[in-house]
Formats: structure tokens, sequence, C-alpha cells
């Protein structure tokens, strides 16, 4: 099998260039980091959906794209580098998050605001497409969120939501407050949207055979655990656990059979099943705040 090792010079030209140590977010196990090849298969499944969110923009000549919850700006920076070729100086990305983007997604042409979901400093402003991927798992109440995706979408835009797929998740992440079944987020995103479309990110070949081999060494560890002590220790503590715990299920792949080498055309965009790694909702039609 080859090894994701051996294929790095492959994927260097898709990826990000690799963030600054001097402005380098904290290690959280859960949020992304470009330069880091242990999470590499897993930013290729994030960036398949960036890709299908730049093939829609080029289709509908979309240049105004908002991005609601940023993170660390890679994908928002990969969107505003594709559509600037395209679109030129018409192009206007902007993406929010309540973190400063990564300083190798500042030196895209998007433009990156700090601010909350709860009140978006966004004020009239209204976009081709507006993008939202994996954040909704991390909120108590969506509304806020839900209406900040409607409001802002100009007539005829569309909005693209991506969340893991419980279904097929391993749902030990702290960081998720809820995560959706294909159902439960299509009657969410239906509060504000006349037209859902659902779909899924999917994987296949060694991607998948990846995503089971780390679903099935996350169960084994926990399995120590058979009360659920874990999610009774002080939240800084799980944080802690959670974010070595990821680097070892990654090593511990690595050093069994190696990651294995995989690229975009392996997480493919298809109609919504049991085993789609994440959910891919494309929502038009904004209906009314009742």
């Amino acid at each position: 099998m080859s090894t994701w090792k051996a294929s790095k010079r492959k994927a260097a030209k898709a990826m990000p260039e690799p963030a600054s140590s001097e402005d380098a977010l904290p290690f959280t196990g859960e949020r992304l980091h470009a330069d880091d090849a242990l999470f590499g298969i897993d930013l290729l499944r994030h960036r398949a959906a960036y890709h299908e969110a730049i093939r829609r923009a080029r289709m509908t000549d979309a240049s105004r794209v908002l991005e609601l919850g940023s993170g660390t700006g890679y994908g928002t920076a990969e969107v505003a580098s594709a559509l600037a070729e395209t679109s030129g100086e018409a192009a206007r990305v902007v993406g929010l998050d309540r973190v400063a983007p990564l300083r190798s997604a500042r030196q895209s042409s998007a433009r990156f605001l700090r601010g909350d979901l709860e009140d978006p400093p966004l004020f009239a402003a209204r976009f081709d497409l507006a993008l939202s991927f994996q954040v909704v798992e991390h909120l108590e109440d969506p509304t806020s969120w839900l209406d900040a995706l409607a409001d802002h979408l100009a007539p005829g835009g569309q909005a693209l939501v991506t969340t893991p797929n419980a279904c097929f998740s391993d749902g030990e992440n702290p960081f998720h407050v809820k995560e959706y079944t294909a159902d439960e987020l299509e009657a969410l995103l239906r509060r504000r949207f006349g037209e859902i479309e659902m779909l899924g990110v999917s994987a296949r070949g060694e991607a998948l055979a990846y995503h089971e081999a780390r679903l099935d060494r996350i169960r084994r560890i926990v399995r120590i655990d058979p009360l659920g002590l874990r999610r009774r220790l002080p939240r800084t503590l799980v944080d802690f656990l959670f974010a070595r715990l990821a680097i070892l299920v990654r090593r511990g792949i690595d050093a069994e059979a190696s990651l294995p080498q995989v690229d975009l055309d392996d997480f493919p965009i298809e109609p919504v099943h049991d085993r789609s790694l994440d959910l891919f909702a494309v929502c038009r039609a904004p209906r009314p705040r009742t």
C-alpha cells in the first residue's frame, strides 16, 4: 500500500501553505492544521466540500461568497484564490469567525472579519453563495446561525452546509454539542429555506478504509471506560485528552499499516446515505423570519 508520507510531494501542490509558527492556533484535535501530515487525509475530506463550493460558484457565476465559521481560513482562502482566476476583481470572498485566520490564509484576496454568529457584523450585505462547513454541530441554539445564512443570501443564491453524519461518526468529539442525521439537519434547515437538497461527502477505497480504521481504534480505546466516566471529567482535561487521542489514533494507523495515499477524488459528493462521512446540504429559496 502506498503511504501518505510517500505522497506528500504529490499532495503539496493541492495543500494550503503551512501556517507560520508565529500565528498558529492552539492544537485541539478538532481544528485542522494544514501543516500536519497526520491530519492530511482529514483535511482532504473537508477540502472536498470547498471544491464543490468552487464548482457551484463557477457554474452560477457567483462572485460574492460568505463563509460563516471560517476557522483557520484555509478554505476561505482557497475559494478566494479560485474565484480570483475566473471572476478577477469582481470576486469578493468574506470569512467570519471568532478567531483570527492564520497568516497563510490572510495572504489570499479573501477578507476576514472577527465576529460572533449570534450577531454577525455584516449589516445588509448579500452574497451569491453562503458556506458554513463543520459549524452547526458546535451550536447549542442554531437559530441565529440559520438566520444569518438565510438573511445574507442574495436572490437566486444558495447556501451550502456540512456537518458530520451522526450515523457514521465516532460520537466522541467534546466540541460537538449535537451531531445530526440527514433527516434532522433537513428539518432544521427547512425553518428558513424552501428548497433543500441533501447530499453527502462520501469516501471510497483507501479513504474509506482509513475512516473505518480510525473508528475502530477509537471504539477500542473508549471500551476501557464502559461507564462513560470520561464525560464527567473537568472540561479542560477532556479537551486535552481528546487532542492527545486524535494524535494517538492516527499514529497508530500509520504505524500499523501506514497512512494511505488519497486525493480529492476519493471524497465524492453524492446523494446522502448512512455511510456518508459528512452531510452536505444545498439550501435555496430563503423563507422570511417568523
